[in-house]
């Protein structure tokens, strides 16, 4: 595309859909069914969901009869979702638990067209195993690599959660033309440690977003959940929503509370491109220099 025809294009309406989730699935289709409904009235035109939308964090604890959750890619979840792009005549991008085989099971995104078509799914790569975040016992770990959707609203790159800390998903995604990075997400404290560091956590999950939208020149877009979700043992999470949208300057265009509700931002890819020629950050990498990146530790 042209530079002229970059900055021709009109801006891109994304929304956010940030909500609780609890254990009844109806209820919480119900809930993003509401949100879905107001993102349209709207004008969205990319319309994302947090992590597991449609399930409590039942990654808590290791617990058998929370595979129950899982549904395959052509299950119910799936089919809400490909209904509510249908009606909201948006990309929807939506994030649930595939049940992919017997014993095969992963977490998973979709990408959904204004048609309702599904354009593809992206299976989380890095897998996270920390107290209250069980996720090994679940999910396992992609196998369709990094990848990047033409879509009416522009080349969409979709990442889940866990992955956000890793600059080389955000930069081989980027690198395959995604205008924008979505990370439908679930995280937020313990309790007992967000007193002392509750701040410092919440504030490194931000800056850690916004410098992949700097370093690849590009606008990312995080989707968190919100409430508290009880676990095993009176322990619990928090989870703290702060959803946002960073631009290509990592400059934050809007954010949420840790209340329930749409966030809208207004992207204007044509920055994109103008940002690019001043800060040219993927014309000046070294490829010739980065083969040990593929190691797992060089000390």
């Amino acid at each position: 595309m042209s530079r002229e025809a970059m900055e021709s294009r009109k801006p891109v309406r994304v929304a956010l859909l940030q909500a609780g989730a609890g254990r009844d699935r109806d209820d919480n289709l119900q809930r993003q069914e509401r949100l879905f409904q107001e993102a349209a009235e709207q004008g969205a035109e990319v319309i994302c969901t947090q992590e597991l939308f449609a399930a409590p964090y039942f990654c808590q604890e290791e617990n058998v009869e929370a595979f129950r959750w899982a549904e395959a890619i052509d299950g119910p979840t799936v089919r809400f979702l490909r209904k509510q792009a249908q009606g909201a005549k948006a990309v929807v991008i939506g994030s649930f638990f595939e049940r992919r085989a017997p014993g095969l099971f992963h977490n998973t995104a979709v990408v959904i067209d204004p048609a309702g078509t599904l354009l593809g799914c992206y299976r989380k790569m890095h897998i996270p195993d920390d107290p209250g975040y069980y996720e090994k016992y679940y999910f396992t770990p992609g196998d369709l690599g990094f990848r990047v959707w033409p879509t009416p609203a522009g080349r969409l790159g979709v990442l889940v959660c866990w992955d956000q800390w890793y600059p080389e998903a955000a930069r081989l995604t980027a690198l395959r033309g995604a205008e924008v990075l979505f990370y439908p997400s679930a995280i937020g404290w313990h309790p007992h440690e967000k007193e002392n560091e509750g701040a410092a956590q919440a504030d490194a999950w931000r800056t850690m977003q916004r410098s992949h939208a700097i370093a690849n020149g590009c606008f990312v877009v995080a989707v968190n959940r919100v409430g508290r979700e009880e676990g095993p043992g009176g322990r619990a999470i928090e989870f703290w929503g702060r959803s946002f949208v960073a631009d290509p300057m990592g400059r934050v265009l809007a954010e949420a509370s840790g209340e329930e509700g749409v966030l809208l931002a207004d992207l204007d890819l044509g920055r994109i491109e103008e940002v690019r020629v001043h800060w040219p950050f993927l014309r000046d990498r070294r490829v010739d220099a980065y083969g040990e990146i593929a190691a797992r530790y060089l000390g």
